[in-house]
């Protein structure tokens, strides 16, 4: 059998996106390893020959979607390393380099990375391409561990760990699940419900602008205003509804409308706390979830 090392060092890398892909979006076309890399077809050919000469077992071709694809007996020739996996995930196969290359499955987020089983994860992001449901074991913080469908519809980074947007059959709404607390993930055939998809997900689909300035309590505002690099006092900035709780949260945003929180561990205060109207992760910001409160009690 060959080995990778006898491949060039540039055959080697077109080998590991090659695995990479096929592993992580459940298929791979000649053309995905042609544009990724520049190629002609001939090259992308004898790249394949060799991946299947190396691992004879891990692909099997699909004549119906023209694209080879992971088999049940699948096993990786690289050891890929979880960061690298999230970072190719959220800004697509290009290594940061901007070839315009489509994203392997959505997935957005601010920044640091945990470490998800990479099988549970593979799972996660194949069943997300296909656009069909899963059926997981989840260790909830209220329930325990129990059995969920979901339908995974993308990634995302709350700045301290990884979770999955996805419908929740039982709950019948969408929501989000933490990568490292699944486990036991089974495919589920058939496409899920255009309703169950992430088009369908308002939450996702809206972005806020928030506008963030120095906490009206802090004595030299500028200060502030250097670190964050603002412009009239304010640093706008833009996420998701289904992310903006997150990130106000990351950032430790005083997030009540009379800037009540301690100043001196809130160094930013939302200017215009409307903004989280009707945004349901708004719950997470500090201060809101006073407000929230408030407001079913009223």
């Amino acid at each position: 059998m060959a080995e990778p090392l006898d491949a060039s060092q540039a055959q080697r890398e077109r080998l590991a996106f090659l695995e990479l892909r096929a592993f992580f979006t459940g298929e791979l076309r000649r053309s995905d390893i042609e544009a990724r890399f520049g190629i002609k077809p001939a090259a992308s050919s004898r790249d394949l020959a060799l991946y299947r000469e190396i691992a004879p077992d891990n692909l099997e071709y699909d004549a119906v979607g023209r694209c080879y694809r992971p088999s049940s007996s699948f096993a990786p020739v690289f050891e890929f390393n979880p960061d690298r996996v999230l970072a190719w995930l959220l800004q697509g196969f290009g290594d940061g380099l901007d070839l315009s290359l489509k994203q392997a499955a959505p997935c957005e987020g601010p920044g640091q990375l945990t470490r998800p089983d990479m099988q549970v994860l593979g799972s996660i992001t194949r069943s997300m391409c296909a656009k069909r449901a899963t059926r997981i074991t989840y260790m909830s913080l209220s329930s325990g561990s129990k059995r969920r469908e979901i339908v995974p519809v993308a990634l995302a980074d709350n700045g301290l760990r990884w979770h999955v947007r996805a419908f929740d059959r039982e709950r019948g709404r969408f929501g989000d699940f933490v990568l490292t607390r699944i486990s036991r993930v089974q495919d589920i055939e058939g496409e899920a419900e255009e309703r169950e998809l992430l088009g369908a997900d308002e939450q996702w689909a809206r972005m806020v602008e928030m506008e963030l300035a120095p906490h009206p309590g802090i004595e030299h505002p500028k200060a502030i205003e250097a670190d964050y690099g603002m412009h009239d006092g304010v640093l706008r900035i833009k996420a998701r509804a289904a992310l903006a709780g997150y990130v106000l949260r990351r950032w430790n945003v005083d997030a009540s409308p009379d800037h009540r929180l301690d100043h001196s561990i809130h160094h930013l205060w939302l200017r215009n706390p409307q903004t989280l109207y009707g945004v349901e992760s708004a719950a997470l910001a500090p201060g809101q979830r006073e407000v929230l409160e408030s407001a079913v009690i009223g």
